[in-house]
């Protein structure tokens, strides 16, 4: 008794350090809106080429992966990237303080080279530009002329910079360069040669050139023989920086050599492309969403349903307070990794209550509140593993994507965590001291876990044998997936212009037009998918798909209808904002994270158990890329955010699933598998209708009060948690079945 007092205490000062934390930074530290909520800089960029026309566009368009990754090392989170034309790149950038400085930083060449250094000359040729020429000549850091032989390395050969800090040797910051294969071996060469003249000679120097300015010219360390060079691959730029022009430094070298210069012809501030009308829906279908669901779980399990619900808005706090601290940015795909965190938290709090129950119903506790302190002890394993294969996911995305699926990463990782911490932490010390009150002793029917529930009730009666004949479910959904692909096959993909480009229109006004009016107004013209975006008050940006002349025509009349005098400023084609290679980083870090979620699950399950979920999700993801076909829904960025969100519910239905199926097998060597995994189902199945429930409630008043674009967004979770209910009882568990010698079918030895 002692023991657990004082671990209820050690648990209730956490969870009040952490609140505590999580409000002091809500009130102090606001949070980054993206530029779907509050707008952001726009900043024009115009590539300088003489050549082909081709060729400009596939220079632009590796132009705008280095801009990218730039972006990225700059800590701007979900920015926005569109090709317009052949040679001007679009940059929006939420949340940016200095946009002047970004825009310098984004411009910059970043050209670098390594080169020998000859000797010092009498003065410097400012005409000459590294390339093939034998030799030039450029001013050192202090000034002073100093001929070059021609690059020996240039930025190909390096591998990455990172900015450091030296506080052993008090030399203040640095950037490390690490070089490629042969930019290892160049570097050896180069610093062997330079190694052959006497200590105090020039040519014992190597200049680092970046954009035709010698940034350092380093001398080879007296230790190094001539002939030997600098092994390893690694240096260091060392100069008077400071932290930012480090950082700056860091990046422009790591992030790339644009291909070409590109000049910044414009920079403005611009508004969101979601109208505020609706992100107001979109408040309140989530205010009413949750409060809904709130009630619905507090009718189930009574007084620990109203602990949890005051859990979960701490789990809003914590999660509010982690991002704001990180300066992560906040946008609508992020907000689909919060959905998919709190059906997490909702859930876990729902595995502890109904596990509760079974201890309470077996009389083999005698108390609500050992029946829940076993009910947590019993549950641990399910949510730990279903929130582990969770943040692997999410670590990966965050690793190697970028763009939105990055953001997802962020917001989902910090959800996860931000549910454990409720579920576990906050959630136990309510429903522990609740439990422990006199007066709820008297009353045990009061908490909730001293009944069944309806749902096992049900099940009790009935014990249906669901498993009996496996292969008819697999035959079910193997229906299911003929006709999702048929729906691929005969509607096709209508792919929405965040993948396909489109055409891009700004105006300028005489009499100030309100977005949520004009996007209104688009959508009675036939134009639902129209962003509009403000820019002062009598400039309006309309992206669009692309258009026929008429239907541009069409177009330019409604704006024209709102603004009075209307004049076309600009009516361009531009490319897609998830470009070539922000989607293959993307394929290749949810193919990671699968293949980790398979390679976790098969260590701490099976192999057959492994197989049997990600079949599942894949079966999952083809159905909702199926139905969005046959809808003739637009498959976009939104719809990305939501396929991901459906992947992580789909992985963590399996997942609660197999932890009950190895918890039976652990205590039940005799009886045949089928029979242990039908058990295994009807325990679990409370859990998933009442966690299904709570998610469909919040997902349903989004789909009915919120804007045409998270209706789409909702729409596609409702799919997807349909979807997924049905396939880790209907799918996953037969195919475990299917997987299984028919020796191991009849009992597991």
């Amino acid at each position: 008794m002692k023991r657990r007092k004082n671990s209820l205490r050690a648990r209730a000062l956490l969870a009040l350090t952490v609140i505590a934390a999580s409000l002091a930074i809500a009130l102090t530290t606001p949070v980054r809106l993206g530029l779907d909520l509050r707008g952001g800089t726009q900043i024009t960029l115009e590539t300088r080429s003489t050549a082909t026309t081709e060729a400009d566009r596939e220079a632009t368009d590796r132009t705008m992966e280095v801009l990218r990754g730039r972006i990225d090392a700059l800590g701007v989170a979900e920015p926005t990237l569109v090709r317009s034309g052949d040679h001007r790149i679009l940059v929006e950038l939420p949340g940016v303080q200095d946009p002047k400085k970004a825009a310098d930083v984004l411009g910059r060449t970043a050209q670098l080279t390594v080169h020998p250094v000859l000797g010092t000359a009498e003065t410097p040729d400012d005409n000459s530009r590294p390339g093939p020429a034998e030799e030039q000549t450029l001013p050192d850091e202090s000034g002073q002329p100093m001929r070059l032989k021609a690059a020996a390395l240039t930025g190909q050969d390096v591998k990455g910079a990172d900015a450091r800090f030296d506080q052993q040797s008090g030399a203040g910051w640095h950037v490390t360069i690490d070089f490629t294969g042969d930019g290892r071996d160049a570097w050896a060469d180069v610093t062997a040669q330079a190694a052959c003249h006497p200590a105090g000679d020039p040519q014992r120097r190597v200049a680092i050139v970046l954009d035709n300015k010698i940034i350092s010219s380093p001398q080879v360390d007296p230790s190094v023989g001539c002939g030997t060079g600098i092994p390893g691959g690694t240096t260091q730029i060392t100069g008077s920086f400071d932290d930012a022009e480090a950082r700056e430094l860091a990046l422009l070298i790591s992030g790339g050599a644009l291909p070409v210069p590109v000049e910044t012809v414009e920079q403005r501030t611009v508004g969101a492309t979601l109208g505020e009308s609706a992100i107001e829906a979109a408040a309140w279908a989530a205010v009413i969403g949750t409060t809904l669901t709130a009630l619905f779980i507090i009718a189930v399990y009574r007084l620990m349903g109203l602990l949890a619900t005051a859990a979960l808005l701490c789990y809003g706090l914590i999660s509010y307070a982690a991002l704001a601290a990180l300066g992560a940015t906040l946008t609508l795909p992020g907000l689909a990794g919060f959905v998919l965190a709190i059906g997490m938290a909702v859930d876990a709090n729902v595995l502890v209550f109904e596990r509760a129950r079974e201890e309470y119903a077996a009389r083999s506790r005698p108390s609500p509140r050992s029946a829940l302190t076993a009910g947590f002890r019993g549950a641990l394993s399910a949510i730990a593993d279903s929130n582990i294969t969770t943040l692997v996911a999410a670590g990966l995305l965050f690793a190697l994507a970028s763009g939105p699926v990055r953001g997802f990463g962020v917001t989902l990782g910090i959800g996860v965590l931000a549910s454990m911490i409720s579920a576990l932490v906050i959630t136990r010390v309510l429903a522990e001291y609740a439990a422990g009150r006199p007066a709820v002793r008297r009353r045990p029917r009061l908490t909730g876990v001293a009944d069944t529930g309806r749902v096992r009730d049900g099940l009790l009666r009935r014990n249906p044998f669901l498993m009996r004949r496996p292969r008819r479910w697999l035959a079910v959904s193997g229906a299911l997936l003929v006709m999702a692909v048929s729906g691929v096959l005969v509607r096709g993909l209508d792919l929405g212009i965040d993948f396909t480009g489109g055409r891009l229109i700004e105006y300028s006004t005489t009499k100030a037009v309100d977005p949520d009016r004009a996007r209104e107004a688009l959508t009675d013209a036939g134009f639902p998918r129209a962003v509009v975006q403000s820019s002062g008050d009598t400039a309006l940006t309309v992206r669009t798909e692309n258009l026929t002349d008429n239907e541009a025509a069409a177009v330019t009349d409604t704006i024209g209808g709102l603004g009075g005098e209307t004049k076309k400023v600009r009516d361009e084609l531009i490319g897609p904002s998830l470009g070539d290679e922000l989607r293959r980083n993307a394929v290749i870090a949810l193919a990671l994270a699968l293949g980790a979620q398979l390679l976790y699950l098969a260590v701490r399950f099976r192999w057959r158990f492994a197989t049997a979920a990600v079949g599942a999700l894949v079966h999952d993801v083809v159905i909702l890329v199926g139905v969005f076909a046959w809808l003739g829904k637009p498959i976009d960025g939104v719809f990305l955010a939501a396929l991901l969100t459906v992947i992580g519910y789909s992985v963590n239905d399996s997942v609660v699933l197999f932890d009950r199926i190895r918890e039976l097998l652990a205590r039940d060597r005799t009886t045949p598998l089928a029979r242990l995994t039908n058990q295994a189902i009807l325990q679990t199945l409370p859990r998933t209708v009442n966690t299904g429930m709570g998610a469909a409630i919040i997902l349903t008043a989004l789909a009915v009060l919120a804007d045409d674009t998270l209706t789409d967004f909702a729409l596609a979770l409702l799919v997807g948690l349909a979807v997924g209910t049905y396939s880790s009882v209907f799918t996953a568990a037969p195919l475990t079945l299917s997987l299984n010698p028919p020796a191991r079918q009849q009992a597991v030895r």
